[in-house]
């Protein structure tokens, strides 16, 4: 594991002030969550459908679609919510303890590589298990991990300030003990806005904290099963209550509600 200390920025970045690195890019989308509401339907819809399977992780928590108490854009932020409370699902028609939101952009937006960046500041407590990640758009070679998916930032409440860059496909994902993950020391993680980033092109993806390049996964060049990244994927942004990983050392009932905020989110691809 790659321990570092990073600095934080507090002030937003202007889009003509991006750093020396992207001047190769041009931002070809975008969301500043510069208005009020439910987040921009033109570019996000909502996972619910796993609610019933607790999304294969045994997560305690509904994801909700429409519904403010667990996603709303204010104050210049996207700020997902996952909140204690007793919630009866319309779809799996089942009870739940916790609710929260799922977020992604699945056919409103996606890329075949690109460096993507995404501003956020991240909840904290036992219990909670934010995510920003990507998934293929048509899952061509099979179900998950067949097709792949890029994960760009995990972080679980009860290891305070690490946060983990990795990749999942059919040769390597944690199901078979096989995944390639790395992780990164953030001494304030969870009190800050960090910039979370993926290099992507046709031979390795890279993921950052801030500028600091952590973790690199490589074209191998054989197949599919090693490499599936050759075609489109979409973002998404969730924040989970329990599950295989975010349960581990148990839940801590009395930290909610908690939050995960995104202050913007850009995607850019060379010239």
């Amino acid at each position: 594991m790659l321990l570092s200390s990073l600095i934080s920025c507090e002030v937003k970045k202007d889009r003509l002030t991006e750093t020396a690195d992207l001047q190769e890019y041009q931002l070809v989308w975008s969301d500043e969550f510069d208005y009020d509401g439910l987040p921009d339907s033109s570019k996000w819809g909502y996972d619910i459908e796993g609610n019933k399977e607790k999304w294969g992780n045994q997560e305690l928590q509904a994801y909700t679609a429409n519904r403010t108490e667990n996603v709303i854009v204010k104050d210049g932020h996207l700020t997902i919510t996952a909140l204690k409370e007793e919630y009866l699902d319309p779809v799996s028609e089942e009870k739940f303890e916790f609710t929260s939101a799922r977020l992604h952009s699945k056919g409103k937006g996606e890329w075949q590589y690109g460096k993507f960046v995404i501003r956020a500041k991240l909840p904290s407590g036992r219990g909670t298990w934010p995510a920003i990640w990507m998934l293929p758009e048509e899952s061509k070679f099979g179900d998950w991990p067949k097709s792949g998916s890029i994960n760009i930032m995990e972080h679980v409440g009860h290891e305070k300030d690490h946060i983990y860059g990795s990749a999942h496909t059919e040769a390597y994902n944690h199901s078979m003990g096989s995944q390639k993950m790395v992780g990164i020391y953030i001494a304030d993680a969870e009190e800050a806005f960090h910039e979370y980033k993926l290099e992507w092109g046709p031979e390795q993806y890279s993921i950052y904290v801030d500028n600091e390049k952590y973790f690199t996964f490589r074209n191998e060049h054989k197949t599919f099963k090693e490499w599936p990244f050759d075609q489109k994927f979409h973002l998404l942004f969730n924040l989970a209550v329990g599950g295989m990983w975010g349960a581990q050392k148990g839940i801590d009932k009395d930290i909610w509600p908690q939050h995960l905020l995104i202050d913007y989110v850009r995607v850019y691809q060379l010239k």
